[in-house]
């Protein structure tokens, strides 16, 4: 089990008072000076082989390195649209530019409203700004972590031109809500799915219900090219747009020396190096997937024993969590009071990695510079702009920052006796939380 705990420790605590217990009271935290849990590292990321050696080295070989000489993305777009079950798919330099991209193939542009979450990376964000639109934050549910769709409708007013859930940490919004509410009111849906490779709403993949589907390859992610990302979409028009997009306006089977376009346009393509990284990648990808899955649901067991500690929920219809994310809530209460600052601290000792994930995004100052720029001034009536943080008030995010932690999909790609050890520092933990004042 590692350098600190055997098995039988584990087992016999375990026996004595339910799963997890595999520290006493009398042991002292490993950040005041004790033996830590754990102090093997977790799984290191990513996983390479022959597989990813061979795809790269037949592109450097082949000299055809850009996706308008070779096929390799070609190849990549095929499988993974096969993977989703999506009727298009189109490969991007980033999530981010798939993001960007699926504003620009909507049309989503100055004067318009799109709906956000407050708990997201600042891409979802960013991209709007990008287009001259403003954020409009939907408040999150606090048990899941996720926007809280019944809120969506409130928030849409004439302006509204999109709705961009994302599905955070590999679990799936409430699809069931939002899309009713998306269909009756008429607004396109992009999924942010960067985090959610796999994951599942009702037995479809996310990404595959909305408008768009947006997917980052970032190297955290549990598919890997170190940059990259994908548009997935059922529109034979979307895709086409797309796809002018992200080729600075040039239409498919446009060589790249013809200087003929059909729209205005970017950059954001993929090169054929990482389509190659993620066509070896993706042959792990579900037995990877299958292993988070296991080892989420045996940590969940463990650590839903422990006052204190809520692991986040999932909706009734979320029928596959990816897991890029494991994440609970620590409710001090339970802990002596202790702010969620030292229970970090004291974990990180204890040889478990974590951190305390995302901060309010409706409460970043530059978005408040953004929107009184000269550029936003010139579109929006000043009335608009200076009720804009009225609007965007998210008290449910704003204490899910002050409660939330977070564990990367590395470490469930462990053994048991690894989330065993999780279990255990959190135990230790809450067993000596009074001393916590001391750290």
């Amino acid at each position: 089990m590692g350098d600190s705990v055997t098995r039988r420790q584990f087992v016999a605590a375990a026996g004595a008072g339910g799963l997890g217990l595999a520290y006493a009271s009398n042991s002292r935290l490993a950040v005041l000076g004790g033996e830590p849990v754990r102090k093997a590292p977790f799984p290191s990321w990513p996983v390479i082989g022959s597989p990813e050696e061979n795809g790269l080295l037949e592109v450097l070989r082949s000299g055809k390195w850009f996706r308008g000489y070779g096929d390799v993305v070609n190849r990549f777009e095929k499988q993974y649209a096969e993977l989703t079950g999506a009727r298009h798919c189109l490969a991007t330099a980033s999530g981010t530019a798939a993001l960007f991209t699926s504003l620009n193939a909507l049309d989503v542009g100055p004067g318009d409203e799109v709906l956000v979450p407050p708990y997201t990376f600042i891409a979802t964000i960013n991209v709007v700004l990008l287009q001259h639109a403003i954020p409009i934050f939907v408040d999150t549910d606090i048990e899941t972590f996720q926007m809280d769709v019944t809120k969506v409708e409130p928030a849409i007013t004439e302006r509204t031109a999109a709705i961009i859930p994302v599905h955070l940490g590999g679990a799936a919004v409430n699809m069931d809500t939002l899309l009713a509410v998306a269909q009756k009111r008429k607004i396109p849906v992009i999924e942010d799915a960067c985090q959610a490779h796999l994951g599942e709403w009702r037995g479809k993949k996310v990404g595959t219900l909305g408008t768009t589907g947006c997917f980052s390859f970032q190297a955290s992610k549990n598919l890997n090219s170190g940059e990259g990302g994908a548009v997935l979409t059922n529109s034979d028009e979307l895709a086409e747009k797309a796809y002018a997009f992200h080729n600075n306006g040039r239409g498919r089977g446009v060589g790249g020396y013809t200087f003929s376009y059909r729209a205005q346009g970017s950059n954001e393509r993929m090169t054929e190096f990482q389509a190659a990284l993620l066509l070896a990648q993706m042959t792990r990808l579900e037995e990877q997937a299958r292993l988070r899955e296991q080892n989420a649901a045996y940590l969940t067991q463990m650590l839903n024993e422990i006052p204190g500690i809520q692991v986040a929920k999932t909706y009734s219809g979320c029928t596959r969590n990816a897991y890029h994310l494991f994440m609970f809530r620590y409710r001090k209460e339970a802990f002596a009071e202790a702010p969620l600052e030292k229970f970090l601290k004291a974990l990180r000792a204890e040889g478990i990695p974590c951190s305390a994930g995302y901060s309010p995004l409706n409460k970043e100052p530059f978005i408040k510079n953004v929107l009184n720029s000269k550029g936003y001034r010139r579109i929006y009536p000043e009335k608009l702009l200076k009720q804009w943080e009225e609007r965007n008030q998210c008290p449910m995010n704003d204490r899910l920052c002050q409660e939330a932690v977070w564990l990367t999909q590395t470490m469930l790609l462990g053994t048991r006796q690894d989330m065993e050890q999780i279990a255990a520092a959190v135990r230790k933990i809450q067993a000596n939380a009074g001393d916590l004042r001391s750290v």
